[in-house]
């Protein structure tokens, strides 16, 4: 088999079937394909949804919420495909969403991950989607808006890089986990998704991994994906259809995002800054997720 579509599942019943069906009705791999369901938990009926409308599907129904990581190794561990396709249940794809990006990962054997353009409903590219890493210098450059004044410098933009040509297939540092193809030697190479992070920041974890094992990560620019961008957290809301979450979520999604970052940074850049940098870093990330917190708390 050429590819397993894993996606993760949380309270989307609407948008998981939206995914779904997109995802049955593309063009498929010539060895075929397989999708996986992995749902954590989920109270609004996504799990009967699925078993109903899409016995195709292998479904992996959890008695409680693992976590994106978690449950991203959960499907990969059950996956036949030579290449994983890791996806948001909060996106719709297009008929070439699956053959066109697999057919280049597949010529390519530099390259351990690759990544579509994403776009939010109103045909706005998602910049998290292609990303530098979050040193020091580009967090800086980020939080006191260098980056924006200066948007095409390489030097001041180093976080969202939008100074690249978009319309050209390219390699970039960190792509998200909305949708990432990688084969599947690499993923068990690399021991899957980090666990220790239960949502947001895994997806930056894992590229940088990517890169210390040696390997490129591509932006293939030559498909799209339509994305509703945080549907399941309730940080944006793309869609009038889309209810959003009570505050309690969103705040509990915000406190989730700081420690990510916190644990990211320890992981891989105490080591390589000195003590007063790490501080100041850390401090900062604090700073700023306490501002997105209580604006979460005042709505």
């Amino acid at each position: 088999m050429d590819l397993s579509v894993i996606v993760v599942s949380y309270n989307t019943r609407q948008l998981l079937d939206d995914c779904l069906a997109s995802l049955f009705a593309a063009e498929a791999p010539v060895e075929g394909m397989e999708v996986i369901v992995v749902d954590n938990a989920s109270t609004d009926g996504s799990v009967e949804m699925v078993a109903q409308k899409y016995p195709q599907a292998v479904l992996l129904a959890g008695d409680q919420n693992l976590g994106f990581s978690a449950a991203n190794n959960r499907g990969a561990a059950v996956a036949g495909g030579d290449y994983l396709l890791f996806l948001n249940s909060d996106t719709v794809v297009g008929a070439d969403a699956l053959v066109a990006p697999l057919a280049y990962l597949q010529s390519q054997s530099q390259v351990g991950a690759l990544t579509v353009r994403l776009i939010y409903p109103n045909g706005e590219r998602d910049p998290d989607n292609h990303r530098g890493f979050p040193t020091p210098w580009n967090a800086l450059c980020h939080f006191s808006g260098l980056s924006r004044l200066f948007s095409h410098s390489p030097r001041f933009n180093g976080y969202f890089r939008s100074y690249e040509d978009f319309s050209r297939v390219h390699t970039v540092p960190v792509i998200a986990g909305s949708y990432m193809l990688m084969p599947r030697y690499l993923d068990r190479q690399l021991g899957g998704w980090d666990e220790t992070y239960f949502f947001y920041g895994e997806d930056i974890d894992y590229c940088y991994r990517i890169h210390e094992a040696g390997y490129e990560i591509i932006y293939f620019p030559l498909v799209e994906v339509l994305h509703y961008k945080g549907a399941s957290s309730g940080l944006r809301k793309e869609s009038a259809d889309i209810a959003r979450p009570p505050k309690e979520i969103r705040v509990k999604v915000a406190r989730e995002s700081v420690r990510a970052m916190q644990l990211f940074y320890r992981k891989f850049y105490s080591d390589k800054y000195p003590r007063p940098v790490t501080a100041l870093v850390l401090a900062g990330i604090w700073l700023r997720g306490r501002l997105r917190i209580m604006k979460h708390q005042l709505t």
